[in-house]
């Protein structure tokens, strides 16, 4: 039998099938042997051994079409990253640390604000500005009126996406609308493994029945534990600006060749800057960036002993 694995803790793997039942599974030997470790949203095989009690075993790892590094998750085909437009006001600096490691991870990303009801015309379009240049698409929505979910859901369907995000801007209250039964579904599980369910501790599938096309099992949403800081690795200070797409059009009207843009003369991106065409927001934090990894002390750990 074929289904998706939606939790893993603790050596068992939480699994749905197509008929929509949940069984609890543990992976065979196998696994550890080649060095395979079952995530959320792989495509497992099972096999059954007890449909009352719905107890399984994974036998097999379908081929997986994406996978991430943080969160380890399989399968996802976009991210939707949510923060408040205020109450909390939004942390710059995290958004872009995301959409940093979501790059490197070569991710598409949905820039979602919440609270729409409460925020200012003005406010809205500074962060359209603000993103919009960078490729990303921005939604504005409010959980609370239900404006705006209409028009994230088309995104979202077919598509199987990680939802993400600072904790207390709305994501739970978000998943809730996308998946009416999903306290049902936290509660059953956590029931099953003791355990609370006020807080995401560990990613979780979903399967979002009113956008799946028909019969198909094709829309899901992963929803991950809230964050308040994010570390920055495989980025140097060197390669820092490659995460700012932005900068690319203006570079070639740098002075000098491997410009920071920081303390160089003639620099074609701080130019653009001064002439809006570069969000200030994004080069603040993309200054504060630069010095932090200027300053990040090596990892040694990572050289090959001679």
């Amino acid at each position: 039998m074929r289904g998706k694995i939606l939790k893993g803790i603790a050596g068992f793997y939480y699994i749905e099938t197509s008929d929509e039942k949940i069984y609890e599974c543990k992976a065979k030997g196998i696994f550890r042997k080649d060095n395979i470790k079952p995530l959320v949203g792989d495509d497992a095989i099972i096999d059954i051994i007890d449909e009352e009690k719905r107890l399984g075993n994974i036998t097999g790892i379908l081929p997986r079409k994406s996978g991430l590094l943080r969160p380890p998750v399989a399968n996802v085909d976009q991210a939707v990253i949510l923060f408040a437009i205020v109450k909390p006001n939004p942390s710059f600096n995290l958004l872009d640390r995301f959409l940093i490691m979501m790059r490197g991870q070569n991710l598409p990303v949905i820039i979602c604000f919440n609270k729409q009801d409460i925020a200012t015309k003005e406010e809205q379009e500074e962060l359209t500005k603000a993103y919009e240049k960078c490729g990303y698409k921005v939604l504005f929505i409010s959980v609370k009126e239900e404006k705006g979910l209409d028009a994230l859901k088309e995104l979202l369907k077919g598509k199987t996406t990680a939802l993400a995000g600072p904790s207390g801007v709305g994501k739970s209250s978000l998943l809730n609308k996308l998946v009416p039964d999903a306290d049902m579904q936290i509660g059953e599980l956590s029931k099953k493994i003791e355990r609370g369910k006020n807080t995401t501790r560990h990613s979780e599938l979903f399967f979002v029945k009113e956008l799946s096309d028909g019969d198909s099992f094709n829309t899901f949403v992963i929803d991950t534990p809230g964050f308040t800081s994010l570390e920055l690795r495989d980025v140097t200070k060197d390669n820092l600006m490659e995460y700012y797409p932005e900068f690319e059009e203006y570079e070639p009207d740098c002075r000098f060749g491997g410009c920071s843009h920081i303390a160089e003369p003639d620099c074609g991106v701080k130019k653009a800057l001064e002439e809006g065409k570069i969000s200030k927001v994004r080069y603040e934090n993309y200054k504060v960036l630069y010095e932090e990894l200027k300053n990040a002390r090596p990892d040694y750990s990572k050289k090959t002993r001679r």
